[in-house]
């Protein structure tokens, strides 16, 4: 298993070590002999595998061992008893019968019973998820976590609004419903001296964000027929001891058959639940991922029914190689509100646009264009990723184009519905996603193209009374109407208001450049001071702001080019 001296080398390498900024190494060490010994003790294996420090930035790691207990490419195997699902909150003897109140009356969803969960666990003296629970970080580089002088870094991004929306919301959530319960739970469990605070749940809050995973469970595991089945009930055969005493639990139909959906679903098929695995959750992500993460139901690959596994996708490994797996095609704004990091030069990297729909009452002919976009179901807002930029009139790099992005730009072939408006030929080249693009067309008509729509579709209602006009007809006429101008020159103004946004607080992207060039990035939780150099050091999430904000620029800068290009060749083929 891989259990002795875990950390053995690790801490040799000459590298600034900074558990977490607050725990020693040796702290650190028995720390996690601790959790690998509740992971065996709990079902868990390490074959191909040890889980170290990685560094001050990741925390801790999967890395891959100097062997291998089988001849497969399975490194790490986890039961799914061990996981932290809402089945297992909604059987916990303790919070329960509290959250199953709350849960059918619709005050609360999955995601927050995890939380919660999560909150109350890490005041408990006695939890049995301790060693568990005592690896995880302290803090998070996620904006909720950013001091005032951090924040700054943010304005005039969609982070800063949105930070600050989540903060409000995670802090009415906490008094509202969090902290009294909590109280009153540890009461309950013969603690009347913890104290929780809105630190606990948001760092209970972030720990869910930044480690849950979607996991297929199978329907016979949430919904076993009888224990005599399948064994003991899968989903409550025992509560995670750091001993090897097990404990039987409440079964999960009882609670969750009676939820929305639960009846609909049949016994072959594949519950999605999110969730937290002990173990599985200590892969760190990479562009190029060395792992990927499975269900088995059977145990026909793991040997172990109803488990995760990490399957290395890397023949022969390198040892104390860290094993990484992919979060996804995520840009640096999810990853840095979900996860706490950004990747430099981000391949996935998108900019959200938006007419603000507040804006429309105002408009001319506000109410026959309300109309006109549900009738197309058009869209006012939309992430324009940098992969778009791969095919349109200005290509920027040569990085893969996913399908997804090449059906965002698909437009129907015979769009025009008269033949008066030719279709151009540089449509294809027209980046900009078509549900968007209707939704500007349709905010940017005047007032005699609004005329010419209604008569081409009152004149197809004549032709058949008994059939309104469908999406694709409302699109079309609209499109007959106006083209693309209005709609090109609309982003254009979109982007360039971005832009201004962007720049207004923070500078022009040159400037965001410089200091990434002359950037001392501190890997703890120092105070900022002056080098000798001249240089300032700075915080981690300042630079990753920086890191952020800057390819917003780059990208809407990219982007402005591509619509102001497009919008030249509309005028010219108007003429």
């Amino acid at each position: 298993m891989g259990l002795k001296d875990p950390l053995a080398g690790v801490f040799d390498l000459g590298r600034r070590i900074d558990l977490l900024t607050t725990m020693g190494i040796s702290e650190a060490k028995a720390r996690l002999e601790l959790f690998l010994d509740w992971l065996q003790v709990n079902g868990a294996e390490l074959r191909g595998c040890n889980i170290n420090y990685s560094d001050s930035r990741k925390g801790f790691g999967i890395f891959a061992s100097s062997f291998t207990e089988t001849s497969d490419d399975v490194l790490l195997v986890v039961p799914l008893d061990l996981a932290i699902t809402p089945m297992r909150v909604l059987q916990d003897p303790l919070l329960g019968p509290e959250c199953q109140k709350m849960f059918e009356q619709g005050e609360v969803d999955d995601r927050f019973l995890i939380i919660l969960f999560l909150t109350l666990e890490r005041l408990r003296k006695n939890s049995s998820w301790k060693p568990y629970l005592d690896m995880l970080p302290t803090r998070f580089g996620n904006p909720l976590w950013f001091s005032d002088d951090e924040m700054v870094e943010l304005k005039g991004t969609n982070l800063y609004h949105a930070t600050e929306l989540q903060k409000k919301k995670l802090l009415s959530l906490f008094h509202d419903k969090v902290e009294g319960l909590v109280k009153k739970l540890l009461i309950l469990d013969g603690d009347s001296e913890s104290e929780v605070s809105f630190e606990h749940f948001l760092w209970a809050n972030s720990v869910f964000w930044s480690r849950a995973l979607n996991i297929p469970l199978p329907h016979s595991f949430v919904f076993p027929q009888s224990q005599e089945d399948v064994g003991e009930c899968p989903s409550t055969s025992h509560t995670p001891e750091v001993n090897s005493v097990e404990e039987k639990g409440k079964s999960f139909t009882e609670f969750y058959a009676p939820l929305p959906g639960a009846a609909s679903v049949g016994p072959g098929d594949t519950l999605w639940v999110e969730g937290l695995v002990p173990g599985i959750d200590f892969c760190n992500h990479d562009l190029k991922p060395m792992a990927t993460w499975e269900v088995d139901g059977t145990g026909s690959v793991s040997r172990v029914p109803f488990s995760m596994y990490l399957l290395s996708v890397a023949q022969n490994p390198t040892p104390n190689k860290e094993i990484s797996i992919s979060y996804g095609n995520k840009g640096n704004e999810e990853l840095l509100y979900l996860y706490g990091f950004v990747i430099e030069n981000n391949p996935d990297d998108y900019v959200m646009v938006h007419y603000p729909v507040e804006a429309i009452p105002s408009i001319p002919f506000s109410d026959s264009k309300g109309q006109l976009l549900e009738a197309q179901k058009a869209q006012l807002r939309c992430l324009l990723p940098k992969s778009l930029l791969d095919h349109g009139f200005l290509p920027q790099s040569t990085s893969k184009v996913r399908e997804s992005d090449k059906k965002e730009t698909e437009r129907p072939c015979n769009f025009s519905w008269s033949g008066q408006r030719k279709r151009p030929s540089y449509m294809n080249k027209l980046i900009f996603p078509e549900d968007f693009m209707t939704g500007l067309r349709t905010i940017a008509m005047k007032e005699d193209e609004i005329y010419k729509v209604s008569a081409m579709l009152e004149e197809l209602v004549e032709s058949r009374p008994d059939e309104q006009p469908c999406e694709t007809e409302v699109r079309m006429a609209v499109w007959e109407a106006c083209g693309d101008s209005g709609a090109l020159q609309l982003l254009v103004d979109l982007l360039n208001a971005k832009m201004m946004k962007l720049e207004e607080n923070s500078g022009s992207e040159e400037g965001d450049a410089c200091i990434l060039e002359e950037a001392c990035v501190l890997e703890s939780h120092e105070q900022p001071r002056e080098l000798e150099d001249g240089r300032r050091t700075m915080s981690r999430n300042k630079w990753s702001s920086v890191v952020y904000r800057r390819g917003q620029k780059q990208l809407t800068r990219l982007l402005l080019k591509e619509a102001e290009h497009a919008l030249h060749l509309t005028l010219s083929s108007d003429h």
